[in-house]
Formats: C-alpha cells, sequence, structure tokens
C-alpha cells in the first residue's frame, strides 16, 4: 500500500494587512497547483480524499482535473484550528505564535489560547488516521513496535492521495512510522508547500509496517516557485 501525502500550495494568510481564516491561495500558491496538476498525469491513485478547507480544494482541483475524479472530502484530515482571526491585525497573529514558540516544551501541548490544543489536534489526527486504515484492512498489532495486522479487505496495492496540510500530513507519517509525537510535529517534519510526501507498507514476518519513502519532494516545482 502507498499512501502519498500531498500539503495544500501557499495560501492567502493576510490580506491588506489583515488575517485571513480559511484561506484561498495566492496566485503563487495557483501556479503551484497547476503544477501538482502536471505531476498527476505520471501517477495512478485509486483514492483521492482532500481536507475540507478551502487552500486544500483549490489545491486539488488541477490534480482532480487530471485524475479525471471527483472532489471527496476526508474530515479528518483538516489542519489544527487556530483562534478566530480573521479581519485582525496580522500582528495579533504573529504574536501569538512567537508567544507559542517561546514556551517551555511540555506546555506547548496546550497551544494558542482560543485554539485547538495540540494535544487534542494530535489525538484527533491519529484516530482518524488509523480509522482511515481500519476501513482499508490496516489495524495495529499489540505490540510496542510499529506493527499493524491485515484484514481480507486489505489491499496491497493500492495507492491512495490525501491533500491536507503541514500538521495534518506530519502528524499522519510520525503515527504510521510509530514516532512519539510531539507538540511540533510540523516542525521536526518541514514540509513545504505543493510539495509531495511517500509512506508506503513494509512486509513484516508478523504483519506490516511502513517505511518513509520521500518526504516534501519539491522536484515538480521550479526553485523560484518553491515556499514553506
Amino acid at each position: 500500500m502507498k499512501i502519498t501525502l500531498v500539503r495544500h500550495a501557499q495560501p492567502e494568510w493576510v490580506k491588506d494587512g489583515f488575517s485571513v481564516d480559511n484561506p484561498p491561495l495566492t496566485d503563487l500558491g495557483h501556479k503551484q497547483s497547476e503544477l501538482l496538476g502536471a505531476w498527476c498525469k505520471d501517477q495512478r491513485f485509486d483514492e483521492v480524499l482532500v481536507s475540507p478547507l478551502v487552500r486544500t480544494q483549490q489545491t486539488a482541483a488541477p490534480m482532480l482535473k487530471t485524475l479525471n475524479r471527483m472532489l471527496e472530502i476526508e474530515p479528518w484530515l483538516e489542519e489544527i484550528r487556530n483562534p478566530v482571526w480573521h479581519g485582525t491585525p496580522e500582528e495579533k497573529a504573529a504574536e501569538a505564535w512567537r508567544a507559542e514558540k517561546s514556551k517551555n516544551s511540555v506546555d506547548r501541548w496546550s497551544g494558542i489560547d482560543g485554539g485547538e490544543k495540540v494535544i487534542s489536534f494530535v489525538d484527533r489526527i491519529n484516530v482518524g488516521a488509523s480509522l482511515f486504515l481500519e476501513e482499508r484492512g490496516v489495524v495495529r498489532s499489540n505490540t510496542d513496535l510499529p506493527v499493524w495486522e491485515t484484514t481480507s479487505a486489505f489491499n496491497d496495492d493500492a495507492s491512495i492521495l490525501l491533500i491536507a496540510h503541514a500538521g495534518t500530513n506530519s502528524v499522519t507519517i510520525c503515527h504510521l512510522l510509530g514516532l512519539p509525537p510531539t507538540p511540533w510535529e510540523w516542525e521536526r517534519l518541514v514540509i513545504g508547500h505543493a510539495s509531495v510526501s511517500v509512506v508506503e507498507t513494509l512486509q513484516l514476518g508478523d504483519g506490516i509496517t511502513f517505511g518513509l519513502n520521500q518526504l516534501s519532494g519539491v522536484e515538480h516545482l521550479p526553485p523560484a516557485l518553491r515556499t514553506y
């Protein structure tokens, strides 16, 4: 089983000096998404699942057109929920993120005041990823090692595309690899806009595990269009 995780293209978090919640893509972001659409010409996917947010749906549009597929929303792929900053000066959000990064490590689990707690976000993604895999015949074994059992629903040749976010993709990757979570997964795994990460199953004697084949691949983007 191959799981490809694409991060959305560059979003317009700030417009005319004010924060934008659930933002659309920038002009550069649309160029990045068109290049993702071209990249898809050489790809095969049995399923394409997209986060419910605007920036991911706009990123997905050229890819879905190339693949001749309809939009299919997967709610658990939604990014961590920020406080409501829409219409406030951009400095307010910037200061909140600076304060968050200055906290002691264990205190970062609480997240930014008014937003989703990081510990709740990690739990939400881990549960969502586990249910997603269970529906496709992959269930975590009762062992300390990151070993998974397969059921009759498992298709070893399946190729699945998830179009989501730096946070959801990084937490999902760490969950599949069996890495203990941290409150800064999207800084531990630095994933660029419109980048491609790939995780594939590996056969073991008592089940399967997951290997990371590619992280934040941006070869389909010219250097001038690579952003983070």
